[in-house]
């Protein structure tokens, strides 16, 4: 997240022809012009200074805390399949209808406040650097966005922009979806369910390791208390089951 923080700061800086150069365009993309499928990524968010380094630092503050909970690799999953769907979509409107879209980063980029506010939804932030917010009601004002940009788009009568919005959330719904959806079930449903299931998976857990050299094994890489006795191994309540994890991938594994 912070190159691509640093390098959209720099193509707002020098603008102008720069820009032009970087916009997604299915035609110069098959005439030779092929970086034009990444660098749509890094075109700037409206013209005032003021709100593109405040956009520019909530993206990167979002991404880096997504990154750092779920590892780089989850994290870059999310991101490049948010891009690869966009892409998609172009190809596909250019494609069938003979029209280009024009496809711009930040609904993509708010896409990761979704899945911040599904791990982290009472965390507080400032809004505008001054307004105290939780996450969760940060993500109800996205998607009041998010619905307004596409009633817009369609009173505007570019329709074809208006579905821009959910190829946006195609990414998270791919990663987060289930995790989203656990927060409308009911709680007491929720709770007992997972309660029960773990308790199950824990005597079978147990039962199994009777018979092993080990206690404990990462569900990830492999090590074992056996051959890592200093590491301190942890058990995942999130994951269907009873799955173990290093300290390395704890944080970054994705759940059963």
């Amino acid at each position: 997240m912070l190159y691509i923080v640093i390098i959209s700061a720099v193509v707002f800086i020098f603008g102008g022809e720069l820009i032009s150069r970087l916009t997604f365009h299915p035609v110069r993309i098959l005439g030779g012009e092929v970086w034009r499928l990444i660098t749509w990524v890094f075109l700037p968010i409206g013209g005032n200074p003021f709100f593109v380094i405040i956009a520019l630092y909530f993206y990167y503050f979002i991404g880096s805390t997504l990154e750092r909970e779920w590892g780089t690799p989850k994290f870059t999953i999310f991101y490049i399949s948010g891009v690869i769907m966009n892409i998609i979509y172009g190809f596909a409107i250019w494609l069938v209808l003979g029209q280009t879209v024009s496809i711009v980063p930040n609904f993509l980029n708010l896409s990761m406040l979704f899945a911040f506010a599904v791990l982290f939804p009472d965390q507080i932030v400032r809004l505008f650097f001054v307004i105290p917010l939780k996450i969760k009601w940060l993500a109800l004002l996205n998607v009041a966005f998010f619905a307004y940009s596409f009633v817009n788009y369609l009173f505007m009568g570019r329709i074809l922009l208006a579905m821009l919005p959910f190829v946006a959330l195609l990414n998270f719904i791919f990663i987060c979806g289930d995790e989203a959806l656990s927060y409308f079930r009911p709680l007491r449903a929720r709770s007992s369910a997972q309660t029960i299931n773990f308790k199950k998976a824990a005597k079978k857990a147990r039962r199994e390791q009777e018979s092993k050299a080990y206690r404990h094994k990462c569900a990830v890489c492999g090590k074992t208390d056996a051959d890592h006795p200093e590491l301190e191994f942890r058990y995942c309540s999130r994951c269907e089951g009873y799955h173990c994890f290093c300290p390395e991938h704890i944080n970054s594994h994705i759940h059963f």
